[in-house]
Parts: C-alpha cells; sequence; structure tokens
C-alpha cells in the first residue's frame, strides 16, 4: 500500500470511529428508565440469534483463539464460495460488510468525485466516503418508496466514482424488481464502481445478483452475517467480485482477510451449516412482521411493503408522537429517515415484542 492509500485509510477509520460514535449516542432519541426492561427495535438486529451451533462452536473456539485464524479465514472464503457459486479468490472477508464498504470508499476515491446513492438508504458509511472526497448525491425514492432506478442513471455525470444500491433497500425494505437491477448495472459505465449491498435478500429470497460479478469488473456485492444470522455483534461480512477487484481490495486491507476474529469465524461456519435456525428466522420474522403489519392497518397507517427484517411506514394519522409514545413504554427504534417527513422505521421483533408493539400503539 503505497502513502496516499495509508493516509486515506487511516482517515476513514478516524471519520469512521467519530461518525460511529454519534451514532450510538443517537439511538436513543428519548430518555428511558434503565430500571425497566427495554424492547430495542432500532438496528434490524436478528432477535433470534446467534444458532445454537454457532454459539457453540464460538464457545469452543475461545479456547484456541491464542492462535491466528489463517486457517479458518481461508475455509470461511472457501465455504462462502461454494454457497455463491465461485471460488474463494472471488471472496474478501471483513469485520461486517460496513467494514468493506468503507475499504470499497477508498478504492472508489482514487480521485475526488460523487456518489451516486437513493435517498434514504443506508448511510453509515457516507461521512467516512466524504472525508476521503466521495460527496453522495442523494435521489429520492419514488412516491411508492421504490428506489428510481432511472433518476440514478440520469444522476451519474462524469465525476461519479461509486453508485451504491441496498437491496432490498433500508430503511424502505423494498427489492428493486431484479430484470430492472441487471439492466441497470449493465447501464453503468464500466468504470464507475457499483456497490451492490444485499444486507437482507435472505429474508424473503431477494434474487442476488452474484452471477453477474465475474461479467462486470466494476460490480461489488457486499454480505453480511448481521442479520439473518444474528452475528451482529460478530463483526463478519464478505464481498463478492472479480478476482483482480478483489485484489485491490485485499491491498487496502491493513491485513487481508483477517479482520473478524478467530471466534467469529468458528461462529460464521458453523452459523452456514444451521440451516434448520436459518429457515427458522425466515419463517418467525415473516409472521411476525405480518402481526406487525397487521396492527398497522387496524390503525389504518400506511406502510411500505417491506421484504425485510424492518418495516417502514407513515405516522401521519397516528394521533400522539409515535416514537415517543413507544419510548414512554419502553420500546426503542422508531424513527425517521427522511428529514422533514412522518415515515419511521421498526425493527421486527419477536411475536411477543410485537404483540406488545400491537398493544402500545392501541393505546392511542
Amino acid at each position: 500500500m503505497d502513502r496516499r492509500n495509508l493516509l486515506k485509510y487511516t482517515s476513514l477509520g478516524i471519520a469512521a470511529f467519530g461518525w460511529s460514535r454519534d451514532l450510538f449516542a443517537a439511538a436513543v432519541e428519548y430518555p428511558v428508565n434503565p430500571a425497566a426492561e427495554v424492547i430495542k427495535l432500532s438496528s434490524n438486529e436478528n432477535p433470534y440469534g446467534p444458532s445454537p451451533k454457532a454459539r457453540k462452536a464460538m464457545a469452543e473456539a475461545v479456547h484456541a483463539s491464542n492462535r491466528y485464524q489463517w486457517d479458518q479465514s481461508m475455509l470461511l472464503r472457501k465455504e462462502l464460495a461454494k454457497l455463491t457459486g465461485h471460488t474463494e479468490q472471488n471472496i474478501i472477508i471483513g469485520a461486517g460488510s460496513s467494514d468493506l464498504l468503507g475499504v470499497i470508499c477508498v478504492l472508489a476515491s482514487e480521485k475526488p468525485g460523487n456518489v451516486v446513492a437513493p435517498y434514504p438508504t443506508f448511510r453509515l458509511w457516507m461521512d467516512a466516503a466524504a472525508t476521503l472526497g466521495l460527496i453522495t448525491k442523494p435521489v429520492p425514492v419514488d412516491a411508492k418508496k421504490d428506489t428510481d432506478l432511472h433518476r440514478m442513471k440520469e444522476a451519474i455525470d462524469g465525476q461519479t466514482r461509486l453508485v451504491y444500491l441496498c437491496n432490498p433497500n433500508n430503511p424502505t425494505g423494498i427489492p428493486v424488481p431484479a430484470d430492472d437491477l441487471r439492466t441497470f448495472i449493465k447501464e453503468v459505465p464500466p468504470h464507475i464502481w457499483i456497490l451492490l449491498d444485499e444486507a437482507y435478500t435472505e429474508f424473503e429470497d431477494t434474487p442476488g445478483m452474484a452471477d453477474l460479478v465475474n461479467e462486470f469488473p466494476n460490480l461489488i456485492i457486499a454480505k453480511t452475517f448481521s442479520k439473518i444470522y444474528g452475528m451482529a455483534g460478530c463483526r463478519v461480512g464478505y464481498a463478492l467480485a472479480r478476482e483482480e477487484t478483489v485484489k485491490k481490495l485485499a491491498a487496502l486491507q491493513p491485513w487481508a482477510n483477517a479482520a473478524p476474529g478467530a471466534v467469529s469465524v468458528a461462529g460464521a461456519l458453523a452459523a452456514l451449516q444451521d440451516t434448520e435456525f436459518f429457515n427458522y428466522v425466515k419463517r418467525e420474522n415473516a409472521r411476525c412482521r405480518k402481526i406487525f403489519c397487521e396492527t398497522l392497518d387496524q390503525l389504518g397507517l400506511p406502510y411500505a411493503p417491506s421484504a425485510t427484517s424492518f418495516v417502514y411506514f407513515n405516522t401521519e394519522k397516528y394521533p400522539k408522537d409515535l416514537a415517543k409514545h413507544l419510548q414512554a413504554h419502553h420500546i426503542v427504534g422508531a424513527r425517521t429517515f427522511e428529514e422533514g417527513t412522518s415515515w419511521r422505521r421498526l425493527s421486527i421483533g419477536t411475536e411477543a415484542e410485537m404483540r406488545r408493539v400491537e398493544e402500545v400503539l392501541s393505546l392511542s
């Protein structure tokens, strides 16, 4: 890594630290009684995980965590390659997909420019990207909260270095139709990086674009163990790309593929084998999301059709400040992602948690 890239990577780390710290501080918008049991529905965390097999594997891995995890990291890349239909040369792993989003921003920032992205969308990488000279050009979703690919294409200009798409989108929960997304990827100029964030595809089998990575050298797909695998705190993610792109990304890591620790890698390997738990999470998430959507129907509150572990809904017709009302009953997480609107996102919890949300909202 040359000195310029080293300085850029260091700047990214400093920016990401400060920005994530501020985000953490702002996660709870209103005071709560720390003695009360709080239902946390703010970060799209899996309320069921990690899986039993992953927990057992991580507990056992503690005993060998005095050793570096090189072999296990290589094995994880091989297993992920099998899962995606590629080779380990197409896979790079990091400390959650957010770590890799930062590395991809470094790759895209060889020259200052802009990033074209939907608004609203997952934005935790944007401030760090700006530190590197990549300013986000937000493209508003349409009236139905769908990602507007036509307007995103129009927003691409001579200064665009990166196009970011979260599919299904966060916070709206709506996937882009697969054929439309494939056409869009083909139409983005080949010198512009495409970062496709597929953190939530597994919840409703949203079609992924893994089969396109070898056809389009500018396409990078980010995946994570944080959501359906229930390992948000373990920090394991990976990116899928053409072999030469993976080499470029690995060169920007201080130590290629070594960000997740031995315990986390052991958990990720076991999680991939625990298909029973994987399917359980899918079923429970869909069932509990339906409970919440039925509550919104009863209250007359419109919502976007989610294919994820969260729901984006309009609180304009609710007679109270919905977020404060939930907070007063020790339920945190309803917050906006669009300035000046009444739309809020809430993560999906267990059946008991969503029944409690239903009960509290009915007290209006």
